[in-house]
C-alpha cells in the first residue's frame, strides 16, 4: 500500500495496491500491520459500519467528545467527498480541515484519528461508505459542528443544498463546539 500525509499530517490516505485482470480485481482492503507502519500509530479498531447514502447527502461533521473514535473509511460502491477538520485546541493545525475523493473506482482510504470531527458529501446516484473505529459508538458523547460553517470555509465540491439528517441540520458552529484539549 502507499501511505500518503495530507495537508495536516496525521491524516493519511491509503492507497492499496489492487491487482487486477480481464476478471475483476484483488487487494487487500486492511492489514493491522501495514497500517500501523503506514500511519504510524497502534490502534485497534473494535466497530466497523456501513451507510448507504443517495446523492446529495451530506453527514457530518460528527465526533464524540469522549471515547473519541478513530477512523479508517473508504467508499465500495460510488464516490464520495470526505473531510476531516482538526478539533485539537493544542495542535498547530486546530481548526483546519483536509478533504480528498473517496470512490469504488479509485480504492481509497483515509485514517482519520481520534480529535477529528468527520464528514462526507455523496457526489455520485448513491454511495456505499465503510468506516471502521477505534471506539464503540456512544450517542450521549456525539457531538455535531455544522457543515457549513463559515470559520471552517470547507469547500464542498456539491452544488446546491446537501439533503441532512434533523441531527445535522442542527449542527452548532465551529466557535462553539465543545473540542478536545
Amino acid at each position: 500500500m502507499r501511505a500518503t500525509r495530507l495537508a495536516i499530517p496525521d491524516v493519511v490516505l491509503i492507497e492499496p495496491r489492487v491487482f487486477g485482470d480481464a476478471r475483476g480485481f484483488f487487494f487487500e482492503s486492511f492489514n493491522q500491520q501495514a497500517f500501523n507502519e503506514a500511519t504510524g500509530t497502534c490502534y485497534q479498531f473494535v466497530q466497523d459500519n456501513h451507510s448507504r447514502s443517495g446523492k446529495g447527502v451530506l453527514r457530518g461533521l460528527h465526533y464524540q467528545i469522549q471515547q473519541p473514535q478513530g477512523k479508517l473509511v473508504r467508499v465500495v460502491r460510488g464516490k464520495v467527498w470526505d473531510v476531516a477538520v482538526d478539533i485539537r485546541k493544542s495542535s498547530p493545525t486546530f481548526g483546519q480541515w483536509v478533504g480528498t475523493e473517496l470512490s469504488d473506482e479509485n480504492q481509497r482510504q483515509l485514517w482519520v484519528p481520534p480529535g477529528f470531527a468527520h464528514g462526507f458529501v455523496v457526489l455520485s446516484e448513491s454511495a456505499d461508505f465503510l468506516y471502521k473505529t477505534t471506539d464503540y459508538y456512544a450517542p450521549s458523547h456525539e457531538r455535531c459542528i455544522a457543515w457549513n460553517d463559515l470559520q471552517l470555509a470547507i469547500q464542498w465540491p456539491y452544488a446546491g443544498e446537501p439533503s441532512l439528517s434533523a441531527k445535522d441540520a442542527q449542527g452548532v458552529l465551529f466557535a462553539d463546539a465543545e473540542v478536545f484539549a
